[in-house]
C-alpha cells in the first residue's frame, strides 16, 4: 500500500475511488442501454424524468433501494443474501487491477514540517506482477456467486438458470483462457503494464534478427495484427462469461422467467446489474489491453507527449500529470468502444439454443483457441 501515512492514504482513496468509478458507470450504462435499444428498435426510450430521461436512473434508485426486502419460504436464507454481495466483489477486485493510464509522478514536498516523497502512483487500483492471472481467477468466482443464487433461492427455474450457468462458463473459460495464450507468448510476460509498453510505437514486426517497422507511423504496434483470430475468440468468449446476448442462457427470460435471479428484487437485484455491468467492463478493459494498446495513443509514444507537453511551457511534474491525463482519456474512448459493442449486440442478435451454445464452446472455439495457441507457438519459435 506504500511507505509512508501520505503513500498510504492516497493509495486508499484510489482503491475507493476506481470502485466508486465503476459503481458510477453502471446507471449511466443502462440508460445508454435503455436509450440505445430504443433507438435500435425504433421507438422511445425513457425521456419523461428529467432531461433525456436522466433522472429516470435516480428514480429507479430510490425504487430499488426502497422496495420490500424479501426471501423465498424454501430459500436457504444464507445463500440467498450472500450470493448478491459476492456478485459485486469479483468485478470490483478485477477491474481495480486493469492499468488506466500512465502512472504520474509526484515530486518531493515540505509537508507538516516534513518532507515528503517523491512518490510514483499508478492509475489502477493496485498492480500485480501477475495481472492477467489474476484477474482471471478472480473474476471467474462470479459462476459461484450464480450457483448460490440459484441454490439458496429454492426455486426449480432459478436452480436451471444455475445449472445452465455453471456448464456455460465451464465450457467458454476454457476458449478464454486460450485464446490470449498467445498474447501471453507474444509479450513474454503476465504484467499488464508491460504488455501496453510493448505496444507503443509504430507497428513493427521482428523475425531471423531483422525488425521491419511500418513506414506510416500512425499504424499502431496493437495485439490485434498479432493475433487476429485471439482476439474475435476472447470477445466472444467474453459475452458468454458476462452472461450477455446472446450467450444469456442464465436468465433466458422466454423459458426460465428470469433464470438464477427470479427471486431476487431491490436493492439485492441491483447488486447483481453491477455484477454484470462489472463484468462488462472487466472483459472491455482486457480487450483494449490486450489487442488495442491499453492507453496508448496511435502514432505517438508516451515520452514524445511528454516532450511536446514540457514545449508549452509545463514543469515536469505538471506535464506528467497532464500527458497521464491524456491517456487515460484515450484509454476511456477505446474502453467506451467496447461497451457501446456489448450493449449493440445485445439488441442485434437472438438467443442462441442451448445446443448450439455448447456446439459453439467445445466444438468451434475451442479447437480454433488450440489452433491459434500452437500456431503462435509455432511462428515465434521459427522466427526467433
Amino acid at each position: 500500500m506504500g511507505n509512508d501515512v501520505f503513500e498510504i492514504t492516497v493509495n486508499a482513496v484510489k482503491l475507493i475511488v476506481v470502485f466508486l468509478l465503476m459503481v458510477q458507470a453502471v446507471p449511466i450504462l443502462v440508460w445508454l442501454e435503455r436509450r440505445g435499444s430504443a433507438f435500435i428498435q425504433n421507438r422511445f426510450g425513457p425521456n419523461r424524468v428529467g432531461p433525456l430521461g436522466l433522472l429516470q436512473l435516480l428514480a429507479d434508485a430510490v425504487k430499488f433501494i426502497t422496495k420490500e426486502d424479501f426471501a423465498p419460504d424454501k430459500a436457504i436464507r444464507k445463500l440467498f443474501y450472500a450470493a448478491p454481495v459476492f456478485a459485486l466483489i469479483p468485478a470490483t477486485l478485477a477491474y481495480a487491477a486493469i492499468p488506466m493510464s500512465l502512472p504520474f509522478m509526484v515530486p518531493a514536498f515540505e509537508m507538516l514540517g516534513s518532507t515528503w516523497g517523491p512518490y510514483t502512483f499508478r492509475v489502477q487500483g493496485y498492480e500485480i506482477g501477475v495481472g492477467i492471472v489474476f484477474i482471471l481467477g478472480v473474476s471467474s468466482l462470479a459462476a459461484y456467486t450464480i450457483l448460490m443464487a440459484g441454490w439458496g433461492s429454492g426455486s426449480k427455474f432459478s436452480l436451471l438458470g444455475a445449472l445452465r450457468a455453471a456448464a456455460q462458463v465451464i465450457s467458454y473459460e476454457l476458449a478464454l483462457g486460450l485464446s490470449i495464450v498467445g498474447v501471453i507468448l507474444l509479450y513474454g510476460t503476465f504484467n499488464l503494464t508491460e504488455m501496453i509498453q510493448a505496444q507503443q510505437g509504430p507497428l513493427q514486426f521482428t523475425a531471423f534478427g531483422h525488425t521491419i517497422t511500418s513506414a506510416v507511423s500512425w499504424i499502431p504496434n496493437w495485439g490485434i495484427f498479432y493475433q487476429p483470430i485471439g482476439f474475435l475468440l476472447f470477445f466472444a468468449a467474453a459475452f458468454a462469461e458476462s452472461n450477455r446476448l446472446p450467450f444469456d442462457l442464465a436468465e433466458g427470460e422466454a423459458e426460465l422467467v428470469a433464470g438464477f435471479h427470479t427471486e431476487y428484487g431491490g436493492f439485492k437485484m441491483l447488486m447483481f446489474f453491477i455484477g454484470e455491468y462489472g463484468h462488462m467492463m472487466i472483459a472491455s478493459g482486457l480487450a483494449t489491453t490486450f489487442f488495442f494498446g491499453g492507453y496508448g495513443i496511435p502514432g505517438i509514444t508516451p515520452d514524445e507527449l511528454q516532450q511536446i507537453i514540457l514545449g508549452w511551457g509545463f514543469s515536469e511534474a505538471g506535464a506528467g500529470g497532464l500527458n497521464s491525463l491524456i491517456h487515460f482519456l484515450s484509454y476511456n474512448v477505446k474502453f467506451a468502444i467496447f461497451l457501446w459493442i456489448f450493449i449493440q449486440v445485445r439488441w442485434t442478435l437472438p438467443r442462441f439454443r442451448y445446443d448450439q451454445l455448447m456446439d459453439l464452446g467445445w466444438k468451434t472455439m475451442l479447437p480454433w483457441a488450440l489452433a491459434n495457441t500452437i500456431a503462435t507457438a509455432v511462428i515465434i519459435y521459427a522466427v526467433s
